[in-house]
């Protein structure tokens, strides 16, 4: 039975599930690009619910012996729906500009029956085959970026900062944690609210920012203003800069959770992602994304 302070993470984080139902049934998604790409699928997991995929998108003028930089993107879903469709668009079009792009399966309750540090462990079981299957998928195993919305963005932060939840499957000599951060409104930290296992006792160690160290991956984060979670972008900008990490935050006026789902949106959220990325060396170039007509700025947190 779910406790009080669960519900009101479900009901916070659950906002951009629709939007992820209506892409996975193919209702217009948004399109970044007209590029044709080559696409591969593989199993990079077998769980007792069933196996997990890696949905690998790869650049025109790709070549197995290259070193790329890659990027992995985690849906978001309150840890409970959502598909890999959701970042389809971006995965695309960042893989048109030259990454190696990857959409990750990852257990979910509605559909597996699972809690949500079974999430915890398959993304960074996501990126630890990512990364010890470099040489075959032509990247960079010193170039990943994590991604992901929401809850998905719980997942990217967890990757890179969280000691806990780990595969006992997993090898711990593969590191799970990406180089960069591209997170659109991730829950960080919500310390007054438990999230139950499946023993129904709350898990520790779940929230990703009270392990921000000096050192951690460069990251950009997106948050509407009208986002009750805005606060945990603000928070974890706060403690990145006084740890002298490179964070960047930027907020879209007036807009609400899984504002990035939506046109001319996405198109911004994915134009900045790739001006930060170019900042990286990780893309070259200006971004080749044409904004819609009169479409909002971003703006940026200090």
């Amino acid at each position: 039975m779910k406790t009080a302070a669960t519900a009101v993470i479900l009901m916070l984080l659950a906002t951009a599930v629709a939007v992820s139902a209506a892409q996975a049934k193919g209702r217009n998604p948004v399109k970044l690009t007209t590029v044709e790409l080559k696409t591969s699928e593989h199993v990079f997991k077998q769980t007792p619910q069933g196996e997990l995929k890696l949905y690998v998108h790869y650049p025109p003028d790709w070549k197995k012996s290259d070193k790329r930089p890659a990027i992995i993107f985690f849906f978001g879903g309150a840890w409970r729906h959502g598909t890999s469709a959701q970042f389809e668009p971006q995965a695309a079009y960042l893989a048109a500009r030259g990454l190696v792009s990857v959409r990750a399966d990852y257990r979910i309750a509605s559909k597996h029956k699972t809690t949500p540090e079974k999430c915890t462990e398959d993304a960074k079981s996501a990126v630890r085959w990512l990364r010890s299957h470099a040489g075959e998928l032509g990247v960079d195993p010193d170039k990943i970026i994590a991604s992901g919305g929401s809850a998905g963005g719980h997942l990217a932060a967890t990757t890179a900062l969280v000691p806990a939840h780990e595969a006992k499957e997993d090898d711990a000599k593969i590191s799970c944690k990406p180089n960069a951060l591209v997170l659109f409104n991730p829950a960080l930290h919500f310390p007054e609210h438990a999230v139950n296992d499946a023993d129904g006792k709350p898990l520790k160690d779940f929230w990703p920012t009270p392990f921000l160290k000096k050192g951690a991956p460069p990251a950009i984060l997106f948050f509407g203003t009208k986002d009750r979670m805005v606060t945990q972008g603000q928070e974890f900008l706060a403690k990145s800069k006084a740890l002298g990490n490179r964070a960047e935050l930027y907020t879209a006026a007036d807009q609400p959770h899984g504002f990035f789902n939506r046109s001319p949106w996405t198109e911004v959220t994915a134009r900045q992602t790739d001006i930060f990325l170019a900042s990286l060396g990780y893309l070259q170039g200006d971004p080749t994304l044409k904004l819609p007509a009169n479409a909002p700025s971003l703006k940026r947190e200090e």
